[in-house]
């Protein structure tokens, strides 16, 4: 018997509906924007390609053209993925550049600035990634080839009320100020993918790496990451809020290694993970009460001890009776869930330990130490 599994319940049931990155949608801003400056008609809907050869056509939220300047704006549709940026406003003002400058960016209302190392960006520059700038700048000069005129041009990407978002995002944990960060390696987002958190984790390590930072800890959530962070007195920049994705993050430290990784979790999550889970979601994995139920056995517990466990809901069910049995449980599941992360970063430089925690935060165990 297992604790039962429970769907995501944001997730709407049936087929799910892709959406489009923040990178896609300030692509066809721009690009419309680029038309009316040399024509001053906009493109409307205006279509373009996406890396992978998609062509998708975008419908305008705004458009306007001044002396010098166009601006043209696209509302950021994510399909049913539960993207932060669904709904906000994505837009380009696109001005002439000096005669072979080539596509500068810049920073408008609500796009993040850089301000430390560590991110595929030097310091200083417009958080637009490198695959939205590249989409840009082809389609610029898709337009600037039809018209016979030089791809030369400033982009400026707003977001209206993208500082505010920007504080749901891990911005300021990666050092980028003032707003969000123009995402997107395909143009397209998958719904319930998780590929921006896990994209996240990796610019999360990116920065602890480039500040020199010696020891990192990944948390399953809040509560754990505050006990965490309060066990080894991190700073900021050395927590990486990995929530369910344990393997998103061992298999890039294993890779990108610093000397100490520390993963934190309630007892459910930990549990997982020590049971060899990398995906600590409620849907994708689960706590096997019965394998609990074999570790209060090993570590003495009496057969009704050892029977109501077998028989238990959840882990914080069994948890309480190994408690109440005055049994080192946690201890068992924090030193088992180290070995996983262990097997995990092979021969990777990196001592890696763990710590178990209960609702309130109290740590319970840590690896190594009872």
């Amino acid at each position: 018997m297992t604790a039962r599994q429970t769907p995501d319940p944001r997730r709407p049931s049936g087929p799910l509906r892709r959406g489009w990155t923040t990178g896609a949608c300030a692509t066809a801003a721009a690009k419309a924007a680029f038309e009316a400056l040399i024509t001053s008609d906009f493109p409307d809907p205006v279509t373009i390609t996406l890396p992978r050869g998609e062509t998708p056509s975008f419908a305008l939220c705004r458009s306007a053209l001044g002396d010098g300047w166009a601006r043209a704006s696209v509302v950021k549709d994510a399909g049913d993925d539960p993207d932060v940026t669904h709904g906000a406003e994505i837009a380009a003002t696109v001005r002439p550049a000096p005669a072979g400058s080539g596509i500068v960016f810049r920073a408008g209302e609500g796009v993040g600035t850089v301000t430390r190392p560590g991110l595929p960006l030097p310091l200083g520059e417009p958080a637009i990634n490198p695959v939205p700038r590249r989409m840009m700048r082809q389609a610029v000069e898709e337009v600037a080839r039809a018209h016979g005129v030089p791809a030369d041009a400033e982009i400026e990407i707003a977001v209206p009320g993208g500082a505010a978002l920007a504080e749901k995002t891990w911005n300021p944990r990666l050092g980028i100020v003032g707003g969000i960060s123009i995402l997107g390696t395909t143009g397209i987002v998958v719904p319930y993918s998780c590929s921006a958190w896990i994209h996240s984790i990796h610019r999360g390590v990116d920065v602890a790496r480039a500040m020199g930072l010696g020891h990192i800890a990944g948390a399953t959530g809040r509560t754990s990451e505050a006990a965490v962070q309060a066990a080894f007195g991190l700073p900021l920049e050395g927590l990486i809020d990995m929530g369910d994705f344990a393997g998103g993050l061992l298999k890039y430290v294993r890779s990108h290694p610093l000397p100490r990784l520390t993963i934190a979790g309630g007892f459910a999550k930990m549990t997982k993970l020590a049971q060899g889970a990398l995906d600590l979601h409620s849907g994708r994995s689960e706590v096997d009460v019965r394998w609990l139920a074999r570790l209060m056995a090993e570590a003495g517990a009496g057969p009704a001890a050892v029977e109501a466990a077998a028989r238990a809901g959840s882990g914080a069910e069994v948890l309480a009776l190994a408690q109440a049995e005055g049994l080192p449980l946690p201890a068992t599941v924090a030193d088992r869930a180290a070995a996983t992360a262990r097997a995990v970063l092979g021969s990777a430089p990196v001592a890696v330990d763990t710590l178990v925690v209960d609702r309130s935060g109290a740590a319970l165990a840590t690896s190594g130490h009872g």
